[in-house]
């Protein structure tokens, strides 16, 4: 091996220990400050290990922030957008990518420049819509609005077009509907990339605080970021940090699950793209 090759390979591990640390040691840290006794979260300089393990912060949490209410809201609304937007918009990615019809370079033009604009900007003219309407404080305005999504059309639509053509059109010649070439054609080709999408779609509705925050006046329909403010709302949060932290990995923890479960996949996506 060349001192060239060495130093590389050298480098390329310091980096990926970087890495490591980067994203494994907040996670370490929430997780051993969760379980510490209020003195010793509060502790400077703080402790690595904790000197006492108190698994109970997690049931003190689980009551005090009434995460089995946010949780029940949090999966129903996070489902149900997740699921819209799969049917709403690899339709949209279809048309966009094995189609051709009028106006479609505009038409995906809009779609990029709405990839462009933030939420914050629209949140007032939609917020005086919905209640208008009468729909804030509902499973509808947290769910209806945000089954369109420009980021799934645009991810959606690069992998249907790496899907040879030929492949398509011998599908028409065989008389397959055009529904019947998106579920049973290109799905099952490009689906180490829709479970990636949707793993991404999931993680960011079901961390969402802004749009719950805004279309949300009362507790009836608010999501777990609430449950995690709720363990901060009392005088004596500044004391219970680990109580805090306690929440916040209870709120954390479906996600991990979820991404360990589906990792495998989420790599094939990778892989697909041609990013190795």
């Amino acid at each position: 091996m060349t001192a060239r090759k060495a130093l590389s390979k050298t480098f390329s591990a310091l980096l990926l220990a970087a890495l490591f640390v980067a994203f494994i040691f907040p996670l370490y840290w929430m997780f051993t400050t969760a379980i510490k006794t209020s003195s010793e979260a509060m502790a400077f300089p703080p402790t690595l290990i904790p000197r006492e393990i108190h698994f109970e912060n997690f049931i003190t949490a689980f009551k005090d922030g009434n995460f089995l209410h946010y949780g029940k809201n949090t999966i129903i609304i996070t489902l149900i957008t997740v699921i819209g937007q799969m049917f709403v918009c690899v339709p949209a990615a279809y048309a966009f990518g094995k189609l051709n019809f009028r106006f479609q370079g505009p038409l995906f033009g809009i779609i990029l420049v709405d990839m462009m604009i933030p939420g914050q900007v629209t949140f007032i003219p939609l917020f005086m819509l919905f209640s208008k309407l009468g729909i804030i404080d509902t499973y509808v305005a947290l769910t209806v609005p945000f089954m369109y999504s420009s980021m799934a059309i645009f991810f959606m639509r690069n992998a249907f077009k790496q899907v040879p053509d030929e492949l398509v059109d011998a599908a028409r010649v065989d008389g397959a509907s055009q529904s019947a070439i998106i579920f049973r054609v290109l799905m099952p080709i490009v689906k180490p990339v829709i479970i990636t999408l949707a793993i991404i779609l999931f993680i960011g509705k079901w961390n969402d605080y802004f749009w719950t925050l805004v279309l949300t006046n009362k507790e009836t329909v608010r999501t777990l970021p609430f449950a995690v403010i709720a363990l901060q709302g009392d005088e004596d949060a500044i004391f219970r940090q680990h109580i805090t932290m306690a929440g916040n990995f209870l709120q954390t923890a479906p996600l991990l699950v979820l991404y360990f479960m589906a990792s495998k996949r989420i790599k094939d996506a990778f892989v697909y793209g041609g990013i190795k």
